[in-house]
C-alpha cells in the first residue's frame, strides 16, 4: 500500500474514533469530559501520520463532531477546539518527525510541548471569539480550563499515548528509532 493512501486510512479511522470516543468516556458524567476523548487520536494522527494529517484531523475533528451530534456547541467551544487540536497535531507530527530519535523519551518531549502549545492556541482562540461578542476570558477561565478541569485527561494522555505507541512499535507497524539508551524503547 503506497504511503500516501496508508496515512489517509489511518487518518480516517482516527477521525472515527475521534467521533466515536466521547460517546463511550461520556457514559461518565463526572469526568467524561475531563478525559479529554478527542485529544488522544488527534495526536495519535499527528505521531503516525505526520503533522499535515494531524492538523487536518485536529481541526474538522471537532467541527464535524459539532455539525453531526451537536457537542461539543459550535461558538465558542468547538471553534476554539479545532484551533488547539489542529496545534496539537502539527506540533506533535512535526516536532516527533524532526526528533533525532524517535523513541519513547522523545515521544514524551513532543507530546508535553504539544500539550502546551495546544492549551495557549486554545486560550487565545477563547479570547478572540469570547472578545468578538464583547465577553471575556480571564486568566482564573483559563487555568481552570486547561489545567485543573483538564487534570484527568493530561494524565490519561500521557500514560495511553506512549503505551499505544510502544505497542504499535512492537507490532512493526509504526516503528522507533532507537535512543542511546535502547531499554527504554522496548
Amino acid at each position: 500500500m503506497n504511503s500516501y493512501l496508508k496515512k489517509l486510512t489511518f487518518s480516517a479511522m482516527l477521525m472515527a474514533i475521534g467521533l466515536a470516543l466521547p460517546f463511550l468516556i461520556g457514559q461518565v458524567p463526572q469526568i467524561g469530559s475531563m478525559l479529554l476523548p478527542m485529544h488522544i487520536p488527534v495526536m495519535l494522527c499527528g505521531l503516525i501520520c505526520g503533522w499535515r494529517y494531524g492538523g487536518a484531523v485536529g481541526f474538522i475533528l471537532p467541527l464535524l463532531r459539532s455539525a453531526c451530534f451537536g457537542m461539543p456547541i459550535m461558538y465558542p467551544n468547538a471553534i476554539a477546539m479545532a484551533f488547539e487540536l489542529a496545534t496539537y497535531g502539527l506540533v506533535i507530527g512535526l516536532l516527533y518527525s524532526r526528533s533525532r530519535w524517535q523513541c519513547v523519551i522523545a515521544l514524551y518531549r513532543c507530546l508535553i510541548s504539544a500539550m502546551l502549545a495546544g492549551r495557549i492556541v486554545w486560550g487565545l482562540a477563547e479570547v478572540v471569539l469570547l472578545g468578538l461578542n464583547g465577553s471575556a476570558f480571564t486568566v482564573k477561565a483559563f487555568m481552570a480550563g486547561a489545567l485543573l478541569n483538564a487534570i484527568p485527561g493530561i494524565i490519561l494522555q500521557l500514560v495511553l499515548i506512549p503505551g499505544i505507541m510502544v505497542a504499535l512499535n512492537r507490532t512493526g507497524l509504526v516503528r522507533f528509532h532507537r535512543c542511546k539508551d535502547k531499554a527504554v524503547t522496548s
